[in-house]
């Protein structure tokens, strides 16, 4: 199903949960330097490291209006482009002699543009989150746009000229998750010859701690020792998925809504901790190792969160 324009747009909005320290800044100062000069970015990283967040935030940052589009296996170039969408009926009805009735009808399908349409057309920042979960074809209709700046349009569309220069405003941001994910393509060495990758890590531990802290309200002191546990714990080499932020972030918001404080000598608390890490630390049901993590988990709250030691 098509959508009108103003349905594609995101207004971007400073967010005033966003943590913007100086290594946040200084990805953003690099991002907009290379749109800039002309390049798309791509922010390229595993799931929890911000690839989405500071996409968005560095569209507020350009300040022009967002089309955001997302990945998807199923997508085909006109669920970028556009399409044929519905139908325009005209009808004449002529009765110049009034015993004598006539009619004419004529229907033709009308043509609807889609996201990446509209985003060249008018200049808007494209946002394309998870770029490599889309099939590499249906990407092809980027290498025209981001290297000679033109958009070839289907004949479908109608009009006398069969491609769309593209506005000098528009700019481009991807994201993309590591190959090897689960239901992710490798994209066309073409398309990523044509754009400047960031490679995207873990936050440092300040950043983490003002994230804990700006998403959840929760104190400093807490924050800090939600996310030594965290990092500790990545550290373990039983661990079979690394725990992120969003990790800090979920027990913050948990324990909160408890009532529970950051204390290892508190059950609830290494119940919470231990039930929300249980499914990113250890997803291939081996007991032994889900039973190591929990250990090295219990060591590591005793370690950070222990009230006798503050």
């Amino acid at each position: 199903m098509m959508r009108s324009e103003n349905q594609m747009l995101i207004r971007p909005v400073p967010q005033a949960d966003f943590a913007e320290t100086p290594v946040i800044k200084d990805r953003c100062y690099r991002a907009l330097a290379y749109l800039e000069a002309g390049y798309p970015v791509h922010l390229r990283g595993s799931a929890g490291t911000g690839k989405t967040s500071l996409a968005l935030h560095i569209a507020h940052k350009i300040g022009r209006p967002v089309v955001l589009l997302h990945g998807d296996e199923s997508s085909s170039t006109a669920d970028l482009i556009g399409g044929k969408s519905g139908y325009r009926l005209r009808r004449v009805l002529d009765n110049f002699i009034h015993t004598v009735q006539k009619t004419e009808e004529d229907m033709v399908q009308q043509w609807a543009d889609n996201r990446v349409t509209v985003a060249c057309k008018y200049g808007y920042t494209l946002i394309y989150d998870e770029f490599t979960r889309s099939r590499p074809e249906a990407n092809n209709v980027f290498l025209s746009i981001l290297q000679e700046r033109i958009l070839s349009l289907p004949s479908a569309r109608g009009g006398v000229d069969h491609y769309l220069n593209v506005h000098p405003d528009f700019s481009m941001i991807f994201t993309s998750n590591p190959e090897e994910y689960a239901g992710v393509f490798r994209s066309q060495d073409a398309l990523r010859d044509r754009m400047i990758t960031i490679d995207l890590d873990f936050f440092d531990q300040e950043t983490e701690v003002q994230i804990t802290q700006k998403k959840t309200g929760i104190s400093r002191s807490d924050a800090e020792r939600l996310v030594k546990v965290i990092r500790d714990l990545r550290k373990v080499e039983e661990c079979e998925v690394s725990p992120t932020v969003r990790s800090c972030i979920a027990i913050a918001k948990a324990i909160q809504v408890m009532d529970v404080p950051v204390d290892s000598g508190n059950a609830r608390f290494h119940q919470v901790v231990a039930e929300i890490l249980s499914s990113v630390t250890s997803r291939s049901g081996d007991a032994k190792k889900h039973n190591l993590v929990r250990e090295k988990l219990a060591q590591l709250i005793d370690l950070h969160c222990n009230k006798s030691f503050r």
